[in-house]
């Protein structure tokens, strides 16, 4: 397959937008990694106009994807923590052309750009797994709490990836096994534990607030940086805000979690009705 895509690889290196090349081989049979395919081309471009291209090809031998990824797409998924797999494919992919060290570069990057923001992220979205699945708990749906604590641990192995400097990985699991011990052991009572499901849930959501406990004040930095820019923040200003669109729908519950935790202030405001007030918001001065 190799052989095949060469000359398609060869003729994009040579054009001038052309910053990098890579190609990922399939490693065993049904390897998701390169879904489904016996081998990926991805190529990176500074041509912005269209975020991801793609084509399929095949032959005699098996078949193949391209992949034509903007830099400005491609770091908004660093950034995002999105796309995993693309993140695989950079660091164990052959590098088969390389403008100016540009992949090499990426990759010193990659465990460093905006790591502030991938730990907020990842807690706003660890916030909510927490909140929903307590609720689940407390109400007797444990089967849907399960599912939140799983995503919770999940949001969790990342957040101690990132703040050690290194990429979360698809084998997430396998990095944090080796860097957070205490995070791992958790995830294997969660899965392993011969306990009756109401007592792990019990057991986890307790050990859990813990560790939001311990890592709010990181979580909450890149929030907190935003929110020092001006005295007040009406809900809408803070949705409209370019750095913390990215905060989505987990932004208001996020909000009010560290309303709770005392890092965030409510400011009532005047309306025109004099029997309600605006709920305005503002970084607390404490912390």
């Amino acid at each position: 397959m190799e052989q095949v895509l060469r000359p398609i690889y060869q003729e994009r290196a040579s054009f001038p937008e052309t910053l990098g090349v890579i190609l990922v081989e399939k490693r065993e049979i049904g390897d998701p990694i390169t879904d489904t395919f016996d081998a990926i081309l991805l190529i990176i471009t500074a041509d912005d106009k269209v975020p991801m291209f793609t084509k399929h090809y095949m032959d005699s031998s098996g078949k193949a994807a391209m992949h034509i990824i903007s830099e400005k797409q491609l770091r908004k998924w660093i950034l995002l923590g999105t796309k995993r797999k693309v993140v695989d494919w950079i660091f164990n992919g052959k590098v088969y052309f390389d403008r100016n060290e540009f992949i090499e570069k990426l990759k010193v990057e990659f465990p460093f750009a905006g790591r502030k923001i991938k730990i907020g992220l990842e807690f706003s979205k660890l916030v909510r797994a927490y909140m929903e699945g307590k609720n689940f708990f407390e109400q007797g749906n444990f089967m849907d709490a399960y599912n939140h604590v799983v995503k919770l641990l999940h949001h969790l192995a990342r957040i101690a990836v990132i703040e050690k400097g290194l990429f979360p990985e698809v084998t997430v699991w396998l990095q944090v096994k080796k860097i957070d011990p205490a995070i791992y052991k958790l995830y294997e009572e969660l899965i392993m534990s011969e306990e009756p499901i109401e007592k792990r849930l019990g057991l986890l959501f307790l050990a859990s607030e813990f560790f939001i406990y311990n890592r709010t004040a990181n979580g909450a930095e890149h929030i907190m940086d935003v929110m020092a820019k001006q005295e007040q923040w009406e809900i809408q200003e803070l949705h409209d805000d370019e750095e913390l669109k990215i905060y989505s729908v987990d932004l208001e519950v996020f909000i009010e979690f560290l309303v709770e935790k005392g890092f965030i202030e409510v400011v009532p405001n005047e309306s025109k009705n004099d029997l309600i007030f605006h709920r305005e918001y503002k970084k607390s001065l404490s912390k």
